[in-house]
Order: structure tokens, then sequence, then C-alpha cells
């Protein structure tokens, strides 16, 4: 297991490494593309060719770049390609849930080396949590066989509020015990060289997502998580949009239902309250108490009481009607929500991922349905809504693309977002 006492003060690199605004744009391009030509970094920044190559010989001379051989033929010479070095480091990626955490070693290029998965209760003390994080970066360090001063950067994504400028949780209704907790300090106190970045757990699904999903090369879209809470990622202009201070995106708290039940925050009918997936289990506990579906009766009875979102998915399936009005009623929620942000936002696309979004079709169409219902026309004219297909990875791929985001900083002191 890694100590950082037993670390050599040659083995650290710094992150995040300096580099020029005009290298920034190569590395962007670079970023967005994987693997990209001279012709299609010239055309991205609209520099010169002259100007590209002086750029891109900088990088390759100092280690950032390499040439990784020809690509396909455009109609002529067939183009050198050019890519991130991987062998300049390491980055970690932690995602965690409400019952779980998930972490990944990758190269700077994303691609996932060591990957450690766990239940875990955001609801004990950041210090254990974040605690076993450290250990299982330890064993992922360990069984790459790499030296702890070749890790660069961590992106840790997590279920609430986030100050993303302190890197902070404020005032998070599943983790009480989490607020204003210094995780950046907790992580940089065992890596002193590396550079921690926070976000909260939507936003690093939007950036997976972009990555590896259907988002990649779309400007304007929102993922929406339908899981323990509701929240969503918005990417504008192709880049995370947070807002002033962080909160963007925090649709779980607006209400649909002045009088429905309290929320976890406080406030009465949030669209949380009402559709996320403890309201589903709450619902279907009703309707197996009053009669209203026997087979939900059955499985809770089976369950020993318990029932759970899945258990609801599949009454439905079984063409129980009870289970069949509980998750239309919540995927019309959450479309009244989302016909509301379509409106003001106007996004291309809308992404449906979490737990729930397992649920298939009925909460889909429903979904659709308050949507289209609820739009001007214009807003919906291209609109697509679909499930995210990237699949339970989004989470852990965002969280290392928001390590890798943060690596390169620009000479004059200002991150350069990727």
């Amino acid at each position: 297991m890694y100590n950082p006492r037993n670390a050599n003060t040659s083995d650290r690199m710094t992150a995040p490494i300096i580099v020029d605004t005009a290298e920034a744009e190569v590395l962007r391009a670079l970023r967005l593309r994987g693997r990209i030509s001279r012709t299609e970094i010239s055309n991205i920044t609209g520099w010169s060719k002259a100007k590209t190559s002086q750029e891109i010989r900088g990088l390759v001379d100092k280690g950032y770049l390499v040439d990784v051989g020809e690509g396909a033929s455009q109609g002529g010479r067939k183009p050198r390609l050019l890519r991130l070095n991987n062998g300049l480091g390491y980055v970690i990626g932690i995602d965690i849930g409400a019952t779980s955490l998930e972490l990944a070693l990758a190269d700077v290029g994303g691609r996932i080396l060591q990957r450690r998965y766990e239940t875990t209760d955001v609801r004990l003390k950041p210090e254990i949590v974040l605690g076993r994080c450290r250990e299982l970066i330890g064993e992922m360090l360990d069984a790459q066989g790499s030296r702890p001063g070749q890790m660069l950067g961590i992106g840790v994504g997590v279920p609430g509020p986030v100050d993303f400028a302190r890197g902070v949780l404020v005032a998070p209704p599943l983790m009480p015990d989490w607020q204003d907790f210094p995780i950046r300090d907790f992580f940089k106190e065992f890596f002193p060289s590396v550079y921690v970045v926070v976000d909260n757990d939507v936003n690093i699904m939007a950036l997976g997502e972009q990555r590896t999903g259907d988002g990649a090369n779309v400007d304007h879209f929102i993922f929406v998580k339908i899981g323990t809470g509701i929240g969503a990622g918005i990417i504008s202009n192709g880049k995370i949009h947070r807002g002033s201070d962080g909160c963007a995106g925090d649709i779980g708290h607006i209400c649909v239902d002045k009088d429905g039940p309290i929320c976890r925050c406080g406030n009465s009918g949030c669209l949380e309250a009402m559709a996320a997936g403890p309201a589903i289990v709450e619902k279907a506990i009703q309707a197996a108490q009053n009669g209203s579906s026997p087979l939900l009766s059955q499985m809770r009875e089976a369950n020993g009481g318990i029932l759970r979102p899945e258990d609801v998915n599949a009454a439905c399936r079984e063409a129980d009607q009870a289970a069949l009005e509980i998750i239309r009623s919540s995927g019309q929620m959450v479309g009244d929500v989302l016909a509301t942000l379509v409106n003001f936002f106007n996004p291309s696309h809308i992404f449906i991922g979490g737990g729930i979004a397992n649920f298939g079709n009925h909460l889909l169409v429903s979904i659709r349905q308050a949507v289209l219902r609820r739009s001007l026309p214009l807003a919906t004219t291209r609109l697509s809504i679909n499930f995210s297909r990237a699949g339970a990875d989004t989470g852990i791929t965002g969280a290392v693309a928001l390590a890798s985001e943060y690596l390169f900083m620009v000479e004059d002191g200002l991150h350069y977002s990727f």
C-alpha cells in the first residue's frame, strides 16, 4: 500500500501542468477528439498551417503530445494523427452515490486501467467513506505497478449541491455530516502533488455522456438522473454550465405540488419527493396496503415487508395497473419540469439516466408526452429525448473526464477547462 512518507520527491510531478493560451487551444481540440490531425486542429482553431505546426511542434518537444501514425485518407495523403502522451501519468475518477462508490485509474487520454466498486452509505461520516476511497486508490496504484508521483489529478463526484469553487458540499440533504467538509484537502494530505476537483454527481454523468455517449459533439443537452434523488447536468456550448455558485441543474427541488409531501430539503411538493425512487416505493406500498395491487402486496410479503423500485418495475412488466400508473405519474411530473427547462434552455437532446431509467418505455413515453404537451413547438422541433445508452459507466467515465479537464493550467494562472 502506498504511503506518502515513503515516496521520493523525484517521483512527484506537479499538477496542473502549465501551458500558454495557444497550447491550451490545441489541447482542448485533442481532448474533444481523442486523436486528431494537424489539419483538423487548424480548422478548429482557425490558425494558419504554419502556426499550427509551430504550436504542435512545441507540445511534442515538451512531451505532451505524441504522433500515433496515419489516419484515414480524405482524398489526398493520409494525415498524421496526434494524441495526448499517456506517459504523462494517471488520473483517478471517484463516483460516490447514495449507496455505492466506484473508482477508476485511467491514463490522461481517459482509458480506464483499473477499477474498484463496492457498496457504501453516504450517511456515514466523510472520513469513513473518503478514507475507504483513499485505500482503494492505493490498491489500484499497487495493482498497476505505478509510482505515486505519476498521479496527476483526482475527479470526485458526490450526490449533493457542490460549491465548485471551494470543492465542498453545501447543505446536502442526503449527507448532512459532509457539510463544508474539505474533500480536496483530505486527498491532498495523502497525495500532496495531485490536483483534486469536486463536482455534483449529475454533472459528472453529463461529462461522461459527452465523452463516451450520444452526447459527443452535441453542444446543448441536458442529462437527467432519476434515482434516489433527481438532478440535471447541463451542457451549454459544449461545456458544463454550473451557474455562479455551482448549483445549476438542481431540478429535484422544483415544486410540482405545493400541497405535496415534505421533501428532505424541508419544502413541500418537490419533484424529488414526488417522483424519485423513494416516492415510487412509497406509492407502491400504499397500493399494496389498500388492495389496488394484489401483485405488489404479494411481492411485499415475499420480501419481508419491503418493496424496492425494481419490484414496481417488475410488477409493471406483469401488466399490473397500479404499478403502471405509478411509473406514468412519475414520468409525467419529470416531463412537466423538463418542459420548463426546454422552453428556457432550448436543448437539442435530453438524456435520461440513473437507476429509475431502467423502468423502460412506460416512463420514457410519459416524459416525452409531458414535454411535448407543455413546451413551445419551436423548442421541440428537433428535440430528442432518450435514455442514455452510456449505461452504468456514465458516472465513473465522467469522474475521470473531470480529473483530466483540469490537468493543464494557462500560464496566467487561470484554469483552462477542456
